[in-house]
């Protein structure tokens, strides 16, 4: 079975070659050479590599660089800022870019209206690219939903099941309590969500038992062929370990092989167009 994680991170040390924006909840570093490391380990044969925001802001160089030095592992995702007068040439030079396979808005940051001209323009414009673009939702569902509304040609993936993650123990008290929200994104054929992090929802150790109710709520309504599994990695660090948030998703016996196989790889490399070169 082909495993992709469908998000991962890696930054290299703060320096002021490359110095950060801001700092980041994990390890001091996390290379490109580390990352690849963790995924071999348990036989995850590729990731899409998010440049981190909070680090890097809109500058994705680094990225690039992991990309060049393990070829084949990754597709490349960057984030692209709405307001900026020169974001259609930024996502027209981003679509030509080697490993490249999606933008991210980072919607808790931007305007609130649905009908914001920036937004609607890169969501647009990444239609124009076949660009999936990549929403940081939590917080803002709803005008997530609008904007898969008014651009019914513009691959939607919402980041994390739309719900606001910890970065540390413990989860919080009622870590669904927006599902509603997230289950009436179903409704949006463009729409996929990403079932990543889900497990620093948990209440429970290892294999967190306690959220599977509801993730086969999401499963029922999505279906596996607009669910895509991935850890967060870096992000969830201080909640589990890289193998258990893939192992969690490999044993749970209420999940068939054809929907393991779907969800833990052959949906994504379908909605991004990009599958990594197996080893």
């Amino acid at each position: 079975m082909l495993t992709i994680d469908a998000q991962v991170h890696a930054y290299e040390r703060n320096h002021p070659g490359r110095p950060w924006l801001a700092a980041l909840a994990g390890p001091p570093a996390v290379t490109g050479d580390d990352m690849v490391a963790a995924m071999d380990e348990v036989g995850v044969d590729g990731a899409l590599l998010v440049s981190p925001f909070t680090v890097y802001g809109y500058d994705a160089s680094y990225a690039s660089e992991v990309h060049k030095a393990h070829p084949g592992r990754f597709g490349l995702i960057k984030p692209v800022d709405p307001t900026d007068a020169k974001v259609a040439d930024t996502i027209a030079d981003w679509a030509g870019t080697e490993g490249a396979v999606a933008i991210r808005l980072m919607l808790n940051r931007a305007a609130e209206d649905p009908a914001d001209p920036g937004l609607n323009r890169v969501l647009a414009i990444a239609a124009q690219h076949s660009l999936p673009v990549n929403l940081l939702a939590w917080g803002r569902l709803e005008q997530a939903k609008a904007l898969a509304t008014r651009n019914p040609n513009t691959r939607l993936v919402i980041d994390h099941l739309g719900l606001q993650q910890p970065f540390a123990p413990p989860a919080p008290a009622e870590p669904f309590a927006e599902l509603p929200k997230v289950l009436a994104l179903a409704a949006h054929d463009n729409v996929v969500l990403k079932i990543t992090g889900a497990c620093t929802l948990s209440h429970e150790a290892f294999p967190y038992r306690d959220i599977w109710d509801t993730l086969f709520r999401i499963f029922d309504a999505f279906g596996f062929d607009r669910c895509l599994w991935g850890t967060d990695w870096t992000r969830a660090v201080a909640l589990l370990t890289y193998r258990e948030g893939v192992e969690a998703f490999r044993i749970m016996d209420r999940l068939s092989e054809t929907d393991r196989a779907a969800l833990m790889g052959e949906t994504l490399t379908r909605v991004y167009g990009w599958a990594p070169a197996k080893a």
